[in-house]
């Protein structure tokens, strides 16, 4: 297979992702309670499941394919590594404050990602976070006009504290 099958394939992924999460959050405000209960069933390992492809598919993408990361993507990578590592043992044994620090990453990594994916749209946005040699305002690859790497990795984060938060009988 070659490359654009696999972008194209991340970039579906990333949009299912994110329509699942807005349909997760509007059943909260909305309070449709039948959805949300089946979701906390499945919403840690979900969780789980979505910030190690996100792992995955950010080092197949710099390490196989030679997309070089730049400063923010760094960054974002240092919010979702031990995201899903987080998650992933959180499965299996219970942590005190396991929801918290996943927001807590999440949170800035989605910040961050957003602010990636509007620079890639106006990069005169960078306040000079970025290095002149590798901009920030890079776009390897981009599908259906707006789905670049920076916006997969929101929707990853904006998902993750999703399904994170609805967990409520985590301490």
């Amino acid at each position: 297979m070659n490359n654009e099958v696999f972008e194209l394939f991340f970039a579906m992924l990333s949009l299912g992702t994110l329509g699942f999460g807005l349909v997760v959050l509007f059943a909260r405000i909305f309070k449709v309670k039948n959805l949300l209960v089946e979701v906390q069933k499945i919403a840690l390992p979900l969780a789980a499941l979505i910030t190690t492809t996100a792992m995955l598919g950010s080092l197949y993408f710099s390490e196989i394919v030679n997309y070089v990361p730049c400063r923010l993507c760094w960054y974002q990578r240092s919010a979702m590594y031990p995201l899903a590592i987080l998650l992933i043992v959180a499965n299996f044994k219970k942590f005190r404050f396991t929801k918290h620090i996943a927001v807590l990453l999440a949170s800035i990594g989605g910040a961050i990602s957003t602010y990636h994916w509007f620079l890639e749209r106006f990069p005169d946005l960078d306040a000079g976070v970025c290095d002149a040699k590798l901009p920030c305002s890079i776009v390897w690859f981009e599908n259906f006009g707006f789905v670049t790497l920076a916006f997969m990795a929101f929707t990853a984060f904006f998902t993750t504290i999703v399904l994170v938060t609805i967990r409520t009988n985590d301490k």
